[in-house]
This record gives C-alpha cells, sequence and structure tokens, in this order.
C-alpha cells in the first residue's frame, strides 16, 4: 500500500471533521506564552471561518487526527464498518501544519479531534502530547480546542486541560436510549461521568490556590458538547430538554447541534434524509433564547402540538404571537427583561435602547435607526407617538410580519 503524502492526509482528515460543529473559540485570554515571544492569538470566537464579536474572521485548523475508529456508531461516517478511506497523521504532522498554516495566517487556533485507534488512552496521548509540542516547543499562543474521548484516563483529561484552551466531549444524541441504540458502544453514563469530572476540575482550578493566591490555567475556555439531529425520532422540544439538563449539570459554554447527514451502507434504523438545515438554525435560535434571553426551556414551545419548533419563522417571534397579552411592551419605560421577549430585539440593540432613554424619550423611528428595522417591531412595542392600537391583536399577523419582512429583504 502506497503511504499517502501529508496533502493527501489533509484532505483526507480535514474532510472527515467537517461533521463535528463545535469548534467555537470563544472564551479563552492570552496565554503567557504570547507576552514571552510565543505565537498566535485567542482573541474572538468562531468555528472555522466564522466571525468574532469586534467583526473580526476567526479560522481554525479542523481536522481529526484519524478517521479509523475502533467503534461503529451507525450515524458516523468514520465507524469501523464504513468504506471510506483511511488516513492518520503523526504527532509530528498537526504540529507541523499547525505552524505552517499560522505562519502563512491561514489560521488562528487549531480543533482536533479522532477517530479511537487501538484505544482511548493511545488516542487521547497523541491529542494531548500535539497539544504540549504545539505549547511548550513551538510557543504557539493560538487557541486550541481537544476533542477528549470519555474513557480516556483522568491524568490524560488534566494534561489536556493545562494545553488546551477548551476541551469537549460529545453526547452524541440527546437520549440514552438513542445512544444505545445507534452507538451501543458507548456508554452514556460514562459520556456523563466524564463531563461532571471535567466539570469539577474546572471548578477546582479556577479557585485562587493558598501559595500563590492565583488561578492556575486549565481548560479557560470551558467545556461543550455536541448532539447529532435527526438521527433519531427526538422531537426539538426533548432536544432542547436535554441541552438544559446539560447546562444546568455541568456549566457548558455551548450545546452545539449538527443535522444528521445520510451517509453509505447505512443501518435501516437510520432515515434516508438529512433534516432541514433550518431545524439546526431554529435550535441555535432557541438555544440563544435560552442562555441569553432569560427563557426557560418548557415555554419556548409551549403550546406546540408536535413539540418542533416553527421553520417558517424565529423561535422568539413565534412565541410572542402565542402570547399577544405580553404586548405591546413600552420601549421608553419597560424593564430589560420585557424588553428582552420583543421579536427583533437582541441584546445589544436593548443596550442602547435603555442608554438612549436615560437623555430622551424614543420614537418609532428612533428604534428603527438603532435596530435597522421596525417591520417586525411594529406591532409588539409602544414608543413616543406610537401605539400598534389593534394590530398586536390582528388575525394575520403572522403574515403581515412575514410579509413585510421579505419584501424589506428585496431592497
Amino acid at each position: 500500500m502506497t503511504a499517502l503524502s501529508l496533502r493527501e492526509k489533509l484532505a483526507i482528515l480535514s474532510d472527515a471533521a467537517k461533521y463535528d460543529a463545535s469548534c467555537a473559540s470563544s472564551g479563552s485570554a492570552k496565554r503567557d506564552s504570547l507576552k514571552s515571544g510565543g505565537i498566535g492569538s485567542t482573541e474572538g470566537s468562531g468555528i472555522c471561518h466564522s466571525y468574532a464579536p469586534d467583526g473580526r474572521c476567526i479560522s481554525l485548523l479542523k481536522i481529526l487526527l484519524t478517521n479509523f475508529c475502533i467503534y461503529d456508531c451507525s450515524y458516523c461516517i468514520n465507524r469501523s464498518s464504513s468504506n471510506v478511506r483511511r488516513a492518520r497523521f503523526s504527532v509530528d504532522d498537526v504540529v507541523q501544519l499547525t505552524m505552517d498554516f499560522y505562519r502563512r495566517n491561514y489560521i488562528e487556533g487549531l480543533f482536533l479531534s479522532s477517530g479511537v485507534i487501538r484505544s482511548p488512552d493511545e488516542t487521547m496521548g497523541e491529542m494531548v502530547e500535539v497539544a504540549r509540542r504545539l505549547r511548550i516547543e513551538e510557543k504557539f499562543g493560538g487557541y486550541i480546542h481537544l476533542k477528549t474521548i470519555p474513557e480516556a484516563s483522568a491524568g490524560l483529561i488534566e494534561m489536556a486541560g493545562l494545553y488546551a484552551d477548551r476541551l469537549s466531549i460529545n453526547v452524541e444524541l440527546p437520549t440514552d436510549e438513542g445512544v444505545k441504540k445507534l452507538a451501543p458502544e458507548k456508554k452514556p453514563e460514562t459520556i456523563r461521568l466524564s463531563m461532571a469530572k471535567l466539570r469539577r476540575k474546572i471548578e477546582e482550578k479556577a479557585e485562587p490556590t493558598l501559595q500563590s493566591r492565583k488561578r492556575e490555567r486549565f481548560a479557560p475556555g470551558g467545556q461543550s458538547t455536541q448532539m447529532i439531529v435527526g438521527a433519531d425520532r427526538m422531537s426539538d422540544d426533548g432536544i432542547l430538554r436535554a441541552s438544559a439538563r446539560l447546562y444546568g449539570s455541568y456549566h457548558l459554554r455551548r450545546v452545539y447541534y449538527s443535522a444528521f447527514s445520510p451517509i453509505p451502507d447505512s443501518s435501516s434504523s437510520l432515515p434516508l434524509q438529512r433534516p432541514p438545515l433550518m431545524r439546526e438554525h431554529r435550535l441555535y435560535q432557541a438555544d440563544w433564547l435560552m442562555r441569553f434571553y432569560g427563557f426557560s426551556q418548557p415555554e419556548i414551545l409551549a403550546g406546540s402540538a408536535d413539540g418542533m419548533l416553527d421553520l417558517a419563522i424565529d423561535p422568539k417571534l413565534a412565541w410572542a404571537l402565542r402570547n399577544r397579552g405580553r404586548f405591546p411592551v413600552d420601549v421608553n419605560r419597560a424593564e430589560r427583561e420585557a424588553l428582552l421577549r420583543v421579536p427583533g430585539l437582541g441584546t445589544k440593540v436593548i443596550d442602547r435602547i435603555i442608554e438612549t432613554r436615560r437623555y430622551r424619550r424614543l420614537r418609532l423611528e428612533d428604534v428603527g435607526r438603532i435596530c435597522h428595522s421596525v417591520a417586525k417591531l411594529r406591532p409588539f412595542i409602544i414608543a413616543e407617538g406610537w401605539s400598534p392600537g389593534a394590530l398586536t391583536d390582528k388575525a394575520g399577523l403572522r403574515q403581515v410580519i412575514t410579509g413585510s419582512c421579505e419584501q424589506l429583504s428585496l431592497f
């Protein structure tokens, strides 16, 4: 068998990594190595080619160490029984690629995951060695995210946290039943135990030590997870319920949702078609409502007959249409919590509204200048000189709003 070139390995293993969504770079500060002549950047947040809060594009080298795997998960393209072209990077390969790509200004960090080769500890050991080499030998100060393996030893996970900015452990599917059916070699209780141990370690390291009074650096970006959407029959309400438990139990920074993608020669228990990508998008929007807008998980889909998010409109607008008695909201007097419920108002816009109204009363056109469009807002707010009157309770309000938004998008 002819040995693969580094370029061929990169083509195979970067493509194999595309199904992993959980590689954001938020929540990390600059490393000490940057102050002493190291290279790299950890500022901003992004998933491969994404955008930081300040508008910068953030790029991560997103690869697998190998797509060989001893597990045979039905939904995974890299499962042991899959007929795909296999490749494996050495530790030297990954270090070289990361440094070469950074020096060429292609990337600002590394997201490294892997299939499990021979044993969880052997695989995790190689991933940790990549991170160690980058930090210690190459003085790399950029972002590193390692996808950890639940069955790996506690010592390896602790070493991973010393070198990586973020660690993640995939829960795979929303329910234990789904995991047992589609990934029978993986144990949900082992995954949860590993996430709990990682949470405790992060919290332990965040406490100042008695000797130095300083906090030890350990996975400053916290931990995240990913679940596959659409591989089983779980409703959106069930998925969000699972996410709420994960946030509460393990203090996760993010839950990522990855739409199931049909794979060749797959099990008959899997769907033949992938779910609409809009479903994944709506789940992310609902997730943000829970994390940043004060919504509890049960109320997002309260009143929904099938427990599924509306694909045609965003979940905040869908909630507002079902709860019209909560509106209109006076933008000049309402508390921040009430403004967070208004469709079309984001957290930054609300902060600007609250700051501006300290000095003058806001008219509808003032709100429009702050948020660039009032098409979605008009039925839900009161402003100086503006009241929606009967518009809030109009029978065809959904069509009025969606029609206005579609018309505006044409210009």
